[in-house]
């Protein structure tokens, strides 16, 4: 028994051995090229020219020895491709046209600022062209010819060119569109109308919160909080004056903070702040006033005159002692300014006085 279980190790070894052999066979015969003249040579080519470009330090030459390799790899991508091209299932192109496609787009925007966008774009048509360059061409090797492909296959060809136009031209769009609302990002929002409002053609307060354009609650938000600072607790006489001028002190500060704070968005041009004060009482002037502070958006959205984010404050007088006039603390004047939470999101443009 003992020499049937050696016999049966030396079959089971042999065998495993075979197999590796196998696949060392296979590697070898893919690394290595049966002649000089071969897509393997011309892979080895890019690699060794992107290695001479990395330590060379001369400008030109490093562009030079660089482009040359960028050649190499996608002659060599594409003979590979289409020793025995593989479709997409339903056309006429080969997956080997798609990855030189993708190879060739990304060599010639590489030095372009919106690599990834341009590539994307533009990798649909380009794959498509290099899919009808053999269709022009018969033979192979050396002897070459041009020729004119039959009327079925020139209709293929026309209709798989303008398909993946079709689609650069969508990526673009969704491109394009994307990097709008990035920049733009308060151009998207929706502006919805109740029914009382559409029945009597108003404007209409807009819910829920979550849905207002974050760039307007920000400015608004800073805009209070500075009227705040300028108002709360100074003297009566001293805030009705500066609520005289409520909308151009309140145009000045929205400036500040739209320099500041939407920085890095080029909306900020379609922004500006402004407000409007009314007597809580029309009849009593010591009534107190509503001041409104409204966020304006003037760019591109879905209402005819835009829209505007509004937030309600309320302005009272009341009398305080102030210890720094007399010892007894005689009673003053002063303002008191209290801010409803609430951000009311309206289309069209806000009243005026």
């Amino acid at each position: 028994m003992s020499l049937v279980d050696d016999a049966l190790s030396l079959i089971g070894f042999a065998t495993i051995l075979d197999f590796f052999k196998d696949i060392f066979a296979r590697i070898r015969d893919f690394f290595v090229p049966d002649k000089a003249f071969s897509w393997q040579t011309l892979i080895y080519l890019s690699l060794f020219s992107w290695l001479m470009s990395s330590l060379s330090n001369d400008g030109p030459i490093q562009d030079i020895i660089a482009f040359l390799g960028w050649v190499f790899l996608i002659a060599g991508t594409s003979w590979y491709t289409t020793d025995k091209p593989l479709y997409i299932p339903g056309t006429i192109m080969p997956v080997g046209a798609v990855i030189t496609g993708g190879i060739v787009s990304v060599f010639a925007f590489q030095q372009n600022e919106e690599l990834i966008t341009r590539t994307i774009v533009f990798w649909p048509t380009i794959s498509a062209l290099i899919s009808a360059i053999p269709e022009f061409f018969e033979g192979s090797g050396t002897d070459v010819k041009t020729q004119l492909p039959e009327l079925k296959d020139r209709e293929s060809v026309i209709i798989l060119i303008g398909c993946c136009m079709l689609l650069s031209c969508w990526l673009n769009l969704y491109g394009v569109t994307d990097t709008w609302l990035n920049e733009y990002p308060s151009a998207r929002y929706p502006v919805y109308q109740d029914e009382t409002a559409r029945r009597n053609d108003l404007l209409t307060v807009i819910e829920p919160q979550d849905k207002i354009p974050q760039n307007g609650v920000v400015i608004l938000n800073k805009l209070q909080s500075a009227v705040e600072t300028a108002l709360d607790g100074k003297s009566w006489s001293e805030v009705e004056l500066w609520l005289k001028n409520a909308n151009r002190k309140a145009s000045q500060l929205g400036e500040k903070i739209i320099e500041i704070n939407l920085a890095k968005f080029e909306e900020k041009d379609f922004w500006k702040a402004e407000a409007n004060v009314q007597n809580i009482d029309p009849k009593d002037y010591n009534s107190g006033y509503r001041l409104d502070l409204y966020s304006v958006w003037q760019g591109p959205s879905a209402t005819e005159n835009g829209y505007y984010l509004k937030r309600s404050c309320q302005i009272e007088p009341i009398a305080v002692r102030d210890e720094s006039i007399s010892s007894k603390g005689e009673k003053i004047t002063v303002a008191e300014l209290e801010c409803l939470p609430k951000i009311s999101y309206i289309a069209g443009q806000p009243p005026r006085n």
